[in-house]
């Protein structure tokens, strides 16, 4: 405990997990590490910095022990095979950890798949449907209420009255390929508009596309069902 480097080590551990360390004693004693006539005993560092990561017990059943993550330490320093075998283990813990990890973000993406699935067969009950001639007549008092019900069929104080217990709106509740959808549509009624066409007219073209956009991603999700299929057979 004389050598400055296990100093700094037991200091900084007690700095990370003890808060009533006494940091002024530490420095005094880091400072005067490495002079001959400079001594340490646990209970003396103990004592003088109220250290916590060791304890020592005089006495018949006494005796020094220390944290875990002290006790490693020292280990390593007194047995260089030891700290070889503490590396090679860290190594092989990292990697089965890394596998895991890369099997979960596998297994969450394919669930996912499905779920999407479930969720496009809801929505193509209404978007796949033509819209009525009250909702291509209707004067919509803004864009973004067009746009809802271009893609989910109704306007945003349909949904609220249709959910009052839910906080937000309708897109806060959207799945993430409708919003997908639906900046897209943002973006093509901003051109429509540039040219001149009307409400109606919009609508029937953003429907279109939303329609368009919807097909293509189930198309895309499909293949990522067989594939799914085809891997579980194996």
């Amino acid at each position: 405990m004389r050598n400055r480097n296990t100093l700094e080590f037991i200091g900084l551990w007690e700095v990370l997990n003890n808060e009533n360390f006494n940091r002024v004693q530490f420095d005094t004693f880091r400072n005067e590490a490495g002079l001959n006539r400079f001594t340490m005993t646990p209970q003396k560092w103990i004592d003088s910095t109220n250290a916590i990561g060791i304890i020592s017990k005089s006495g018949r059943y006494g005796g020094t022990y220390a944290h875990y993550d002290l006790a490693m330490e020292f280990a390593s320093w007194i047995s260089p095979e030891f700290k070889l075998y503490i590396i090679q283990d860290y190594k092989r813990l990292k990697s089965d950890e890394n596998s895991k990890l890369s099997l979960g973000w596998s297994l969450n993406r394919e669930i996912s798949k499905i779920n999407y699935k479930i969720h496009t067969d809801a929505i193509k009950e209404y978007l796949l449907k033509n819209l009525t001639n009250e909702q291509l007549s209707y004067q919509y008092a803004s864009e973004a209420d067009m746009l809802n019900v271009a893609l989910f069929n109704k306007r945003a104080k349909q949904w609220r009255e249709e959910n009052p217990d839910l906080k937000g709106n309708m897109r806060d509740y959207a799945s993430l390929n409708e919003l997908l959808i639906l900046a897209n549509m943002e973006s093509y009624n901003a051109i429509l508009i540039g040219k001149g066409m009307d409400q109606k007219e919009r609508m029937i073209e953003l429907r279109k596309l939303a329609r368009t956009q919807l097909l293509s991603i189930e198309k895309l999700n499909n293949t990522g069902m067989k594939s799914l299929e085809d891997k579980s057979k194996k």
